[in-house]
Parts: C-alpha cells; sequence; structure tokens
C-alpha cells in the first residue's frame, strides 16, 4: 500500500528550498493556490498566527525551519546569538498555544541545539534536524494510514462511508495526512465508497480544504453542514467517522477542531466506531486530561461577520478547539501502533514503543 500511496500524492503545504520557507496560502483555498515566502522566524510565527499555516504537524515543521531562519540571521548579527535566539524561540511558541506538535518541535530543535560540539557547523546542522523533523511526519502519516487501513478492514461491508471534520490532510502536516492518510489508503484498497465532510464553521476548513484535497484525487465527496451529522449517521450508513488531532493527553483525551467532541457523542449514540489518527508527536503525557488544557478562542468578529446579518449588541462565542474525552474514542492510530479505548496505562505504554516501519 506503500507504494499506492506515494504514487497518489498529489498535495503538499510546506517547501523548504534556497534556504526559504514556502508555504501554500490555506487561506485563499480552493479559489487560488498562492505560496509565500517566508526568510525570518517573525514571519513564520505570523503566518502561524494568521492560519497561512494550519494543522498541528504543519506548524510544528514550519516553527522548525523558522528557528533555522531566525538562526541565520543571529548568527550574522554576532556573537551572542543564543541568547538572542531564545527572543525567536518564545515568539514561535507563543504564535499557538493549543498545538502540541508545535513545542514537540520546538524542544526537539533546541536538544538539537545542546548536544552542538565545537566546531560544527550550526546552521547547517540545525536545518537537517528542521528537514528530519519534516520527512519523519510524512513517513508517520504514511504508517499511520496503513495501520488505519487495516482497522477499517475488519469492518464489515467492503464499501463504506465514511465522516471526517475540519482538515487532517496533507495540508494539515508533512505529507498525506493523518485522518486523510487513513481514508485515501481505505480508497485505494476499495473500502471507502463515500466520504463526507463537514463543512467546520467558522473557517470552513472542511468545505474549503479537505473537500479540495478529495476532490483532487477523485475520492468520492460530500459536504454537509456541521449540524448535519447525526442526520447523516443515521440516515446514511456510515461506519466511522475519521478525525486528526491538535493535542492528546496522557489518559487518550483528545483536542481538535471545534465540533469533534459532538461527533463523538454522536457516534456513540448511533454505534459508528470513532477514529483518531494523529503522530505521536501530538501526544502529551504532562498533561492528565483535557481539563488541563486552556483552549484558545479567536475573535468574536469571525463569526459575526461570516454571519452577515447578526442583531446589534450580540456577543460570539469563537472557541477554536473542544475536547473529547477518552471514553468517547473507539481507537487511536499513530506510527507506533493503535490504542483500543484509550486510557492512561494504554497511552503510556503506547508512547514506549519504537515507530513502526
Amino acid at each position: 500500500m506503500r507504494d499506492r500511496l506515494l504514487a497518489a500524492e498529489k498535495v503538499k503545504a510546506i517547501d523548504w528550498r534556497d534556504g526559504a520557507l514556502y508555504l501554500l496560502d490555506q487561506r485563499a483555498l480552493p479559489s487560488q493556490e498562492s505560496w509565500l515566502v517566508y526568510s525570518d522566524a517573525a514571519g513564520v510565527a505570523e503566518a502561524i498566527r494568521s492560519r497561512v499555516v494550519r494543522g498541528a504537524s504543519a506548524i510544528g515543521i514550519s516553527a522548525a525551519y523558522g528557528l533555522v531562519l531566525a538562526l541565520r540571521q543571529r548568527l550574522a548579527q554576532g556573537d551572542d546569538w543564543e541568547q538572542a535566539l531564545e527572543e525567536d524561540f518564545e515568539a514561535l511558541v507563543e504564535s499557538r498555544p493549543t498545538a502540541a506538535n508545535l513545542f514537540w518541535s520546538l524542544n526537539r530543535m533546541r536538544e538539537r541545539l545542546l548536544r552542538l560540539k565545537e566546531g560544527d557547523d550550526v546552521l547547517a546542522l540545525m536545518e537537517a534536524e528542521a528537514v528530519v523533523i519534516h520527512e519523519s511526519d510524512r513517513e508517520a502519516n504514511l504508517t499511520a494510514a496503513q495501520l488505519g487501513v487495516e482497522l477499517i478492514r475488519k469492518q464489515q461491508g467492503s464499501e463504506q462511508a465514511v465522516l471526517t471534520h475540519c482538515n487532517a490532510g496533507a495540508l494539515a502536516g508533512g505529507g498525506f495526512g493523518t485522518a486523510l492518510g487513513v481514508i485515501r489508503g481505505a480508497f485505494l484498497e476499495g473500502m471507502i465508497e463515500r466520504v463526507y465532510v463537514d463543512e467546520t464553521r467558522p473557517w470552513l476548513e472542511g468545505s474549503r480544504l479537505t473537500a479540495w484535497e478529495l476532490a483532487n484525487e477523485g475520492i468520492p465527496v460530500t459536504v454537509n453542514v456541521d449540524s448535519a451529522a447525526a442526520h447523516l449517521m443515521k440516515s446514511k450508513g456510515l461506519t466511522w467517522v475519521i478525525v486528526g488531532a491538535d493535542r492528546i493527553t496522557a489518559n487518550g483525551d483528545v483536542v481538535s477542531a471545534i465540533g469533534t467532541y459532538q461527533l463523538a457523542v454522536n457516534a456513540m449514540h448511533h454505534g459508528v466506531r470513532f477514529m483518531v489518527v494523529a503522530s505521536s508527536s501530538a501526544i502529551d503525557l504532562n498533561l492528565a486530561s483535557g481539563e488541563d488544557i486552556l483552549l484558545e478562542e479567536r475573535e468574536g468578529d469571525e463569526l459575526l461577520e461570516l454571519a452577515g446579518q447578526v442583531a446589534s449588541g450580540v456577543e460570539a462565542f469563537n472557541p477554536l478547539f473542544d475536547v473529547t474525552p477518552a471514553d468517547l474514542i473507539d481507537v487511536i492510530v499513530t506510527e507506533k501502533g493503535v490504542v483500543e479505548r484509550p486510557d492512561t496505562a494504554k497511552m503510556a505504554q503506547l508512547m514506549c514503543r519504537k515507530r513502526l516501519h
């Protein structure tokens, strides 16, 4: 299956070449494919904040490259580059506080910096580390896709309909995607007949991004309003809800795009299995549960302006994420393996494993 997935690859959102970071502007999709070029950490931090790049893995990869850009500037400015680089670390860390991959990626870059020896080519080694982070995420997605496909294969029926939410595809990481990686693989194996995609208010990552990715690859896709999900489960014979994650806590709670929690509740009621697919870098064993996370909220104007006509004096509640409790999740799939009915002990055991290949 790996070879078939590689042959089907069409979409990427991040490119590192000629010492610059190129990001596909996801705000302009699907109407326009526009690449923006970044040469400093401040620009990368703003790209993350403003959602030029989005998706937990893609944010982490971009931040790693952003640190390389910062290092190049700091080295050119003088001897005290290590202290100055801390400012760039902080700017990148603060760009999106919820995505675990961001902290994992930057901590990995920091650890590589601490292992430098006298005489090392600092910039070359740090650039190589960022490239490894990028390529490792792509490989993790490939491995997770194959594990997720085997779970779908066990489900009764050869041609199934599945539902996904937000965008956990190639646009959200180093390539292939997490949730969409599994969906792509299952489609190639003839197991998925149709993919239903929540539009995912208010940024419409489902209808703008996920539907675009799937349609480009000839995968039958239907967009639905978020509020139709329960009706779909009742009337369309869905077998799986498959989603990504921005962070997974030690007990298996999942932080993901707002609306994921209600999907899990509806899936349990309707007997639809619920799969979370993520790279292991999204797992944060330092957080006991989802209750320990301060969830981001966006400006209310995003809702009020998108709505077009709203009565005066109205306030907006615009959370970016919610927490899906572990007891609503059937399975978590990562490149390290599969956890069914996750809990604290199972998540700890997973993180002790080596990556599967």
